[in-house]
């Protein structure tokens, strides 16, 4: 019990739950949405059929306000500091959520424009902390753990995917598909993650780094304090100021990274393309459209729900790879295998849906083709949560310097929120026309993303701020973008000998753990 406690009390346990928390309110969303888009008393209430692409459009605008929300809290948390801009993302998501929740509440007129200004309100507010959180859990936290620390923190995405889906689930099966409470008590449950991050957010330190940046020692020697100790604190001072004397050269602008003459464009691209080859992967589609995957391989409705959230359970324990291993074999090789991977598995769903969507033509039992058809969905959603789900947040804050982190974080959400807002777009009207054949869809996408990535997306583990910038540098020189050609392909893999070490530089932790 003294164990727990002081782990509890600990700062840096703090940080690490409180990140958690924030990032499995993303996660919430996407299982929320997963069967209120089906509940027949939600689609009377808006005015639209099960098929209209309205269905879409509501889930899609959040990606919006999300894009926009990114843009807005990266430049409150660079001026007012990230707990500041934590609160107020907090806030504006608690009160998105409260619009949705009281559209055609008692009345019947502008309900689908009340839900409409709901889900973008929301978005600002869910954009903001992806944007802020990475950056600030990333400055919080160990070096030679950061993959592994920001994976566990999304694993907690999962946990929020799962937790949204089953109050759906079960309030569905109690109340029923026709019942206006079926989609309300999932929407407003979710009240329960900005309320509880807002009561406790008090107790968290700011980042001693930002406060170095606006020349505040002393408010980032009481904070050091509160982490460290006063015995430590002095030193860790010392140790931020000659780390900011060294980052003042790498300070960039929003100019730098869109122009295609800015010196930090090719980080951006980088970032940029592991946010469109995430959601090439189409696993934004599984997440929020998961019942309806599963009835292209044949089931029942209420089976492809109860299958469905299966899967997300099966997700969430077979994430525990992807910090497990995220240190050991690198972003790049899990982003690329995990993307050929799920090529593959999308291959053989899509025989597998034409199978079963025509399984009495071949005098096929249904079950010999939907269950296994549903053993590979489990398979290809785990390669994702392995390959893709952390890495694409992780990368910017190892190329981007802390100057201008927070803004290498809010083009991430950007391009995420633009990608995602196509992809549950285009979904429900690739399920109404395409049928089964979007499995084939997504395994070219899928095959796209994995080239790319092996083509153009550098190895950024095990490997200090500056010694990524060399990569860079060096792309500049030798004129190319190719990985294989710069410096002879070092970057291709995690650096010899260095696995799990700690190294030394810009990205040198805060909260590194004791003796480390």
């Amino acid at each position: 019990m003294d164990y727990i406690a002081n782990f509890i009390r600990d700062k840096k346990s703090e940080v690490v739950i409180f990140s958690s928390t924030a990032i499995a309110l993303y996660g919430y969303d996407q299982g929320m949405m997963s069967l209120i888009n089906t509940n027949y008393d939600y689609l009377d209430t808006m005015g639209i059929s099960k098929e209209d692409p309205l269905v879409g459009i509501i889930v899609s605008v959040y990606y919006l306000g999300c894009a926009v929300g990114a843009v807005l809290a990266s430049y409150l948390g660079d001026m007012r500091g990230r707990k500041p801009s934590i609160f107020v993302c907090l806030a504006v998501t608690s009160l998105g959520n409260l619009i949705m929740f009281i559209a055609g509440l008692g009345f019947s007129t502008g309900a689908r424009t009340l839900m409409l200004v709901g889900r973008i309100v929301m978005g600002l507010g869910v954009g903001g902390i992806d944007a802020v959180i990475p950056t600030y859990s990333s400055e919080l936290n160990e070096e030679g753990g950061r993959g592994k620390a920001l994976a566990q923190e999304f694993q907690s995405n999962i946990f929020g995917l799962n937790m949204a889906f089953a109050i759906n689930l079960a309030v569905t099966n109690g109340l029923g598909k026709g019942n206006q409470w079926a989609w309300r008590i999932p929407i407003i449950a979710m009240q329960v993650y900005p309320v509880l991050l807002l009561s406790f957010i008090y107790r968290l330190p700011e980042s001693p780094r930002w406060f170095i940046f606006h020349d505040k020692e002393d408010d980032a020697h009481t904070a050091l304090t509160e982490i460290y100790g006063e015995d430590e604190a002095s030193g860790k001072l010392d140790e931020l100021k000659k780390a900011h004397e060294e980052e003042t050269s790498h300070s960039i602008g929003y100019s730098d990274m869109v122009s295609p003459s800015g010196k930090q464009f090719h980080e951006t691209m980088v970032t940029v393309m592991g946010q469109v080859n995430q959601a090439l992967t189409g696993y934004g589609a599984v997440s929020v459209y998961g019942p309806q995957i599963f009835q292209l391989l044949g089931f029942d409705v209420s089976t492809a729900e109860y299958l469905t959230q299966g899967n997300y359970i099966s997700y969430f324990f077979l994430m525990t790879f992807a910090w497990l291993l995220i240190e050991r074999v690198g972003r790049r090789f899990l982003m690329v295998t995990g993307a050929f991977g799920i090529a593959i598995c999308f291959a053989i769903l899509t025989v597998f849906g034409g199978l079963a969507q025509n399984d009495r033509r071949f005098g096929i039992p249904n079950l010999a083709v939907s269950i296994p058809g549903s053993i590979v969905l489990y398979v290809a959603t785990g390669l994702f949560g392995i390959g893709w789900l952390a890495q694409v947040w992780l990368i910017p804050t190892e190329i981007f310097p802390s100057t201008s982190r927070a803004q290498g974080a809010a083009v991430s959400v950007v391009i995420w929120g633009l990608a995602n807002f196509a992809v549950t777009l285009l979904t429900p009207i690739g399920f109404n026309n395409l049928n089964y054949w979007l499995f084939l869809v997504f395994t070219v996408t899928n095959l796209f993303a994995g080239w790319w990535t092996w083509a153009y997306s550098p190895e950024t583990g095990g490997r200090s701020f500056e010694d990524n910038q060399a990569f860079f540098a060096d792309s500049k020189e030798q004129n190319t973008w190719l990985v294989s050609r710069v410096n002879k392909g070092e970057f291709r893999h995690l650096p010899r000998g260095k696995e799990g070490d700690g190294v030394e530089g810009e990205r040198q932790p805060l909260l590194a753990a004791d003796g480390a």
